[in-house]
């Protein structure tokens, strides 16, 4: 399978290829990104055929919109060609006279932090005007009014604890009213969830009629606990982005290597099963990281996948996993596993 192929969003009738790049890094996730080494990874997924870019106010506080909006309307091809992403649910701000901020959430598990991010604090809003104000921030951080998704951020009990129930309850009483508003005003061509938690999908599917959702590190070689999930929005037509590929890392660099799983350091049983499995790869000289990528688009509801990189190299590496042959004799393998 090539980069440049591309599947369609029945719902939105638009087409993503099936291979994106997802922003986060260029926040300075783990650690600092530079501006030039962002401008030119962007350009060698441009160059490699990319046309899917995905970013969120919480990447770097703001400073991974700024770099992807700029990279999109100063030095990209046809901005025509590209299918833009990004998400709502957060704001970036600071406290001034006549606003008073809530007290700062407690850090969520899944959140790893940003290293060089910009000097906002978020605000978690999933409110009907706090979704209209994210969209309009997004707006003018990418300096483009073109956004083709929006993404529901980091909904759910694992992120929230015991706020979840008054978070889901300001998105579905007025935050799904607004996106549902802005799709039918043609501003967005849909909305989903874009999430860690493939139950908060599920559960939102029952609220209101998504179009595509992003859903990270949850179907993988090493977690295939939302194959349910994905049988039920292949069922609705809703369509499902897989990021977290590589499980924050470990299934790129092996176990030897990077020792991040889900934002934080593998426990050791993690990394004795990224041993197994590449020793599997292996007796079908196949490289673990080629079967990671390609891992979720053997699965019907998935429309495409998103990598992260911090440099030209990273892009190139994980084309050249994605386009790689694999037997069936290794899918066999692993499924048996």
């Amino acid at each position: 399978m090539k980069v440049t192929e591309r599947r369609t969003i029945k719902r939105a009738d638009i087409d993503l290829t099936v291979f994106g790049l997802g922003c986060a890094s260029f926040g300075g996730l783990y650690t600092p990104a530079d501006a030039s080494d962002a401008f030119a990874t962007m350009q060698a997924a441009w160059d490699a055929g990319v046309r899917y870019f995905d970013a969120a106010p919480m990447y770097g506080l703001g400073r991974a919109e700024h770099l992807l909006g700029h990279f999109l309307r100063e030095q990209a091809g046809d901005r025509s060609q590209a299918v833009l992403s990004t998400k709502v649910g957060r704001l970036m701000t600071r406290a001034r006279p006549g606003r008073e901020l809530p007290p700062e959430a407690p850090k969520n598990p899944l959140d790893p932090g940003w290293q060089n991010g910009l000097n906002f604090r978020e605000v978690f809003d999933y409110s009907y005007d706090g979704i209209m104000r994210s969209f309009d921030d997004s707006q003018q951080r990418l300096g483009l009014p073109e956004i083709d998704f929006l993404y529901v951020h980091d909904i759910g009990r694992v992120t929230h604890a015991d706020l979840h129930d008054h978070h889901w309850t300001a998105l579905t009483s007025g935050g799904f009213r607004a996106l549902s508003e802005l799709r039918a005003a043609g501003l967005i061509k849909g909305f989903g969830l874009g999430v860690n938690e493939a139950e908060a999908i599920s559960d939102a599917m029952n609220e209101v009629d998504l179009d595509c959702c992003l859903l990270a590190g949850r179907y993988t070689l090493l977690d295939r606990d939302a194959a349910p999930l994905l049988d039920k929005a292949h069922a609705q037509d809703v369509a499902i982005v897989i990021g977290g590929v590589f499980n924050s890392g470990i299934l790129a660099a092996g176990a030897s290597s990077s020792r991040k799983f889900d934002y934080k350091d593998a426990p050791d049983d993690i990394v004795r099963e990224v041993e197994r499995l590449s020793a599997i790869c292996a007796r079908f000289d196949v490289p673990l990281g080629a079967a990671a990528v390609q891992f979720p688009m053997r699965n019907k509801a998935v429309s495409s996948v998103l990598v992260g990189a911090k440099n030209p190299g990273n892009i190139t590496a994980s084309v050249a996993w994605f386009e790689r042959d694999i037997p069936n004799e290794l899918w066999d393998a692993l499924d048996a596993e």
